[in-house]
């Protein structure tokens, strides 16, 4: 059985649907698995050993683009046996479709009945994003309650050869941290300050570590190169060079090398947080309106630190402080992180 996953956008979620093609291939032995997602996804799926290949979704996110979704489509038919559409949107029904792909399986979502052969309507039943998308790898009217649902755990491949050459390809940055431990940080959050644990907070806890011994690396996007240098000027001047700010410097697969390098993780809620449960890093993850019921890092070695109830929180924006940090992230604080994270290092 040949089977195309519609995969999802974001960091994050392409994390969590290794769960899914490992429960394929449980459920489908002998299925090959292929993931059409944006070209930026493919270094995550090519260290996930169930993905036959992956496949690049052409058109951007949010673009409806039917003439091209039809081609596309059209491209790929008589090559599956089944689809599995992640994403939620009415637009991502169609390629399958237009494919002529027998079965296409999806939750509801957005009108999309004429479009998908097998169409699941109980998502609610299943409170976590993960669990969701496992559902989908099981035949309906055999998938188990939420209570019972397997649950594999995604994980990514480390090739020691390549990491060995990101590591070389960054030894000046970090020339200086000698023979220290390397405790990674993720301050980025997709949508802004409101989801991100405050700079100022990371910067002491930073101090905190380095005078402990340990040196810093941070983490992130190009547009987190910003607040990775508030923490790195928010630090004394002798502890300056312990810290090195890599957002913006390292292409994903280098992020996924160095973080596993690292002894530990410090996360916001984002897709590294992720990626660093699934190199098994001990990880200390910071959540505020963002909940760590439905999208919590899949990991046993992660501890979650989170200061105010209820599900998620649709905030954007936070007027709590001129800087935009909410008040559930701002209430953290460096002591507490760096308790649990010493424990979690003890562990190790």
């Amino acid at each position: 059985m040949n089977i195309l996953v519609i995969g999802p956008s974001w960091v994050g979620d392409m994390m969590m649907s290794h769960s899914l093609y490992q429960t394929l291939k449980q459920q489908y032995p002998n299925c090959e698995i292929d993931v059409m997602a944006p070209n930026w996804c493919k270094p995550l799926l090519e260290r996930m050993p169930e993905v036959r290949q992956a496949i690049t979704m052409p058109i951007g996110h949010g673009a409806f683009a039917l003439g091209e979704r039809y081609r596309l489509g059209k491209s790929l038919r008589h090559q599956y046996d089944m689809a599995i559409v992640l994403p939620n949107s009415l637009k991502s029904a169609f390629i399958p479709f237009f494919a002529r792909i027998p079965i296409r399986r999806g939750w509801k979502g957005e009108s999309r009945y004429f479009f998908l052969t097998d169409l699941r309507s109980n998502k609610k039943d299943y409170p976590m994003m993960v669990q969701r998308y496992i559902a989908l790898g099981f035949e309906k009217g055999q998938i188990p309650n939420a209570a019972d649902l397997p649950c594999p755990v995604p994980y990514l491949q480390i090739d020691a050869v390549a990491q060995q050459h990101t590591l070389k390809k960054f030894e000046k940055q970090t020339a200086l941290f000698a023979q220290r431990p390397i405790i990674g940080f993720c301050p980025g959050a997709e949508f802004g300050p409101a989801k991100r644990w405050p700079h100022y907070h990371y910067a002491k806890l930073a101090e905190m570590l380095i005078e402990q011994g340990y040196a810093i690396r941070l983490f992130g996007s190009a547009k987190d190169e910003a607040v990775g240098e508030d923490i790195h000027h928010a630090l004394p001047d002798t502890l300056r060079p312990y810290c090195v700010n890599l957002a913006g410097q390292t292409s994903l697969n280098e992020a996924v090398d160095l973080i596993a390098d690292c002894v530990a993780v410090v996360s916001n809620d984002s897709g590294l947080m992720h990626i660093a449960a699934a190199v098994q890093r001990p990880l200390v993850a910071l959540y505020g309106p963002t909940s760590p019921t439905y999208t919590p890092p899949l990991s046993d070695k992660a501890v979650i630190i989170r200061l105010i109830e209820g599900g998620l929180m649709k905030v954007r924006k936070s007027k709590d402080s001129d800087q935009g940090y909410h008040q559930s992230l701002i209430d953290i604080q460096p002591n507490m992180v760096f308790e649990k994270l010493i424990g979690l290092l003890a562990k190790a």
